[in-house]
């Protein structure tokens, strides 16, 4: 990301409720699949909510990238 990117994502950090909520929720769900990825072996339903943040991760960030592009 470039600085102006930064600077851009500062600005609706502030500005922008909704995507306050989104990059705050990106932040915990990143903490949820670090905590995951740190066990040496995860069983059946670690593995099935491991593939349901990082989907939900996803999600959140397409609209994160959506907003920050009708903002350039």
């Amino acid at each position: 990301m470039e600085q102006q990117d930064n600077s851009l994502v500062e600005t609706l950090f502030n500005e922008n409720p909704r995507f306050r909520k989104l990059y705050e929720q990106h932040q915990i769900l990143e903490k949820e699949l670090f905590q995951l990825d740190e066990r040496p072996h995860l069983s059946p339903e670690e593995e099935f909510e491991r593939k349901k943040i990082q989907k939900l991760k996803l999600a959140g960030k397409d609209e994160m990238e959506r907003i920050l592009s009708e903002q350039r």
